[in-house]
């Protein structure tokens, strides 16, 4: 069976484990996590970046720092992870969902300023398969309403807007290094600070409201508990396992990136038939082949694509499902907005808010992923192509 993703190790993983067990430091904020946090620094430009246990603590860190409170509102994609919404869900906000774009996954900035009120507080772009969200607009909807901005980057590691690194642009962004990423730390996330005025209480944040980070530093004589927070930092043991990839980060994109390129040639014929989809890249977007997708006409062709394959000894997987959609979206009223909270179906709930969700469920219905990993052999990419191919074209 082919799998859909394979985690890579480098080689050095244990190695740089080992040196981490026995330096006597594994608690995080160790020689490891200062290296990830400033490699990612320097060859980013991130004003300050912080290594957390996974992108979803990352995410509930920025609710925190752009201080939601009960009855906030927050516009995201419905076409998302849950942990996109659900760290502010955790803070008492009302998540207004957002339809994607008719191309791409990502969220619509067409769409965005529509669902705007008193309440909205904050916009959550998620730069999906690592394409870049179309940052301009999205920004600059921001200032006119006076937003702030947490980039959803969790796929989007060495992925560039305008040849910004995402997860750079706003005003926090959020990674992913989870075992199905480019680069993997088992879990592991990164929270990036962008904005000076969060620069300070991220790190409190981070330290379980505790101003401990500058008492280490010498900068204050004590500390103590000075603000929200919880448990965000790391073990050194996951920084350590990140640092033998981010060594070999170049070598792992490159593989990828051969991969990806692979089976768009591979299938251009297909889409060409109008037989099905492929990534759309818009030209203000890099491709970091965090993965690659194809969308299918229908659900039910999709599903019969998906058997096809296994049948061949080939694992196809989708993805998301539509989060307005969810159980516990439609269940729980003081998550969804005052004026869609009494009605009983989605179709009620998204005439009445203006929604139109069509993009969203489209993905949700017909996207599918194919199997990426740096140690897919060329030989097991062309029995992929070729078992498409025989299925849309017998």
């Amino acid at each position: 069976m082919i799998p859909f993703n394979k985690p890579f190790l480098t080689g050095k993983e244990a190695h740089y484990i080992y040196q981490a067990v026995y330096s006597g430091k594994l608690s995080g904020n160790g020689v490891y996590t200062k290296k990830c946090q400033n490699f990612f620094e320097e060859h980013y430009g991130f004003k300050k970046a912080l290594m957390t246990t996974s992108c979803t603590d990352a995410l509930e860190m920025a609710a925190i720092l752009c201080d939601i409170k009960p009855g906030d509102e927050v516009i995201a994609p419905s076409y998302t992870f849950v942990s996109t919404v659900l760290a502010f869900v955790r803070q008492g906000a009302k998540i207004m969902f957002c339809d994607s774009c008719k191309d791409n996954p990502n969220i619509d900035p067409d769409k965005i300023e529509a669902l705007i009120t008193e309440r909205t507080k904050v916009i959550v772009p998620v730069h999906y398969a690592g394409v870049a969200c179309d940052m301009d607009r999205i920004m600059a909807i921001a200032d006119k309403y006076n937003l702030l901005v947490v980039e959803d980057a969790a796929q989007a590691i060495d992925s560039y807007y305008k040849g910004r690194p995402l997860g750079s642009i706003g005003h926090l962004g959020c990674f992913s290094f989870h075992e199905t990423k480019n680069i993997i730390a088992g879990e592991g996330g990164l929270l990036t600070i962008n904005d000076d005025r969060f620069i300070r209480r991220s790190e409190i944040i981070w330290e379980k409201g505790t101003n401990r980070s500058e008492f280490f530093r010498g900068e204050v004589n004590k500390y103590g508990w000075v603000d929200n927070g919880s448990s965000f930092l790391p073990s050194e043991l996951i920084s350590a396992f990140l640092w033998a990839q981010i060594e070999n980060m170049d070598m792992i994109q490159t593989r990828r990136k051969e991969i990806w390129q692979r089976y768009y040639q591979g299938l251009a014929c297909l889409a060409d038939k109008g037989l099905l989809t492929l990534p759309d890249m818009p030209e203000y977007a890099t491709n970091n082949a965090h993965m690659f997708y194809i969308v299918c006409r229908s659900l039910e062709e999709r599903t019969r694509l998906i058997k096809h394959l296994k049948d061949h000894e080939i694992l196809s997987v989708f993805h998301y499902l539509s989060l307005h959609k969810s159980g516990f979206y439609t269940s729980h009223p003081e998550s969804r907005p005052e004026n869609c909270q009494e009605l009983t179906t989605i179709d009620e709930e998204c005439a009445v808010l203006g929604l139109d969700l069509v993009n969203c469920d489209r993905f949700a219905d017909c996207l599918l992923r194919l199997p990426l990993f740096y140690e897919l052999q060329d030989d097991d990419v062309d029995k992929i192509l070729a078992e498409i191919n025989r299925f849309y074209e017998g």
